[in-house]
């Protein structure tokens, strides 16, 4: 069930709600948060789609948010609300609300959001596309416990990690962090199965995708290895290889499907590791609420600091190292002294 609401305001669109509950037998509400969407008309129809696909395991009321740019000053003055209700099949598990906002109500949007949220629940705010740099200060990123957004829809999103580090408060995320969950788990199984001392490892991917950097940042922080980029035709990662006395772990997914993982003194093996689409990962992300420690220190490892470690000949360390020990243990064997005196008695 569809509702168009013109020139209205939030408490007519909570009764059309109500209504249109009970107009379709479902007059009580089991919806466990309220997703906040801001996008624009070029990306609502995507957003919602992947939101619908996501409420199904999350019922949820959607909220989203679309701001009309207004071409001129007189219809920028003027502040106007339309809104759609969706109820039943044509809003997954949950029911939708579809604000328009003209004129000076663009800069306010949190005044109409706040009386349409669930009472007592969790809010999660969500942008495709077009997120500000600090998320949490946002009027409408204020209102939730979890903000997500996409580093990787941003003109420069590497250069947008750096901002989202400065700026991150608990409870930020990136889609582009989800995307690298596969990748975690496997590399960390990985070497959970053999006891071995990672000296360097390789990230191979595209250029300028966040998700690339974020894996890189996130083994230099947890291995406190060197870590290097390399470039690779896509798509998205590639292959990760972590480099260890005993031989070479690697990932490699050449084909954004499935992936081989090689691993020292074990047969070779074949893993799936497909790419996910928008609504798989929102899933993910909205199967927790509370802070993402792991990625927050991650982002904040920070690329320049990467960039920095990776340059540096630090993976050559480890083999000087090793030459010099036996050097010292040389001149220490002087106890083969006695043994060419014992002839003598």
């Amino acid at each position: 069930m569809k509702i168009d609401l013109t020139e209205t305001n939030s408490s007519k669109i909570n009764a059309a709600m109500v209504q249109a509950r009970r107009d379709i037998g479902t007059p009580a509400v089991g919806m466990v948060f309220t997703l906040v969407i801001v996008t624009d008309e070029e990306n609502a129809y995507d957003a919602l789609k992947s939101a619908n696909d996501a409420s199904h395991e999350h019922p949820s009321r959607i909220v989203v948010v679309i701001k009309r740019a207004s071409r001129s000053p007189r219809s920028r003055r003027d502040a106007r609300l339309d809104a759609e209700v969706r109820v039943g099949a044509d809003a997954g598990s949950g029911e939708t609300v579809v604000l328009r906002l003209h004129g000076e109500l663009v800069d306010h949007a949190q005044s109409v959001v706040l009386p349409l949220l669930l009472p007592d629940a969790p809010v999660v705010v969500w942008w495709p596309d077009g997120a500000p740099t600090d998320l949490a200060g946002d009027p409408l990123g204020a209102l939730g416990q979890r903000r997500i957004t996409d580093t990787y829809s941003c003109e420069n999103p590497v250069g947008m990690l750096g901002a989202r580090a400065g700026a991150y408060a608990p409870g930020d995320t990136d889609l582009a962090w989800t995307r690298i969950t596969p990748w975690r788990s496997m590399l960390a199984a990985a070497l959970d199965q053999q006891a071995l001392t990672v000296v360097s490892a390789t990230v191979e991917g595209e250029g300028d995708n966040p998700s690339c950097e974020l894996l890189a940042m996130w083994l230099a922080d947890r291995l406190q290895v060197p870590v290097r980029r390399q470039l690779s035709p896509g798509p998205g990662l590639t292959a990760v290889r972590l480099a260890t006395k005993d031989g070479d772990i690697v990932l490699n997914r050449a084909d954004g499907g499935l992936a081989t993982l090689c691993m020292p003194g074990q047969p070779d093996r074949n893993v799936a590791l497909k790419r996910r689409d928008t609504a798989e990962l929102l899933a993910e992300e909205l199967r927790r609420l509370d802070p993402d420690n792991t990625y927050a220190a991650s982002l904040k490892y920070g690329v320049s600091q990467l960039a920095a470690a990776s340059a540096a000949p630090a993976p050559e360390a480890p083999a000087k190292a090793e030459e010099a020990a036996p050097a010292k243990a040389e001149p220490s064997k002087p106890a083969a002294k006695p043994a060419k005196k014992a002839p003598a008695k």
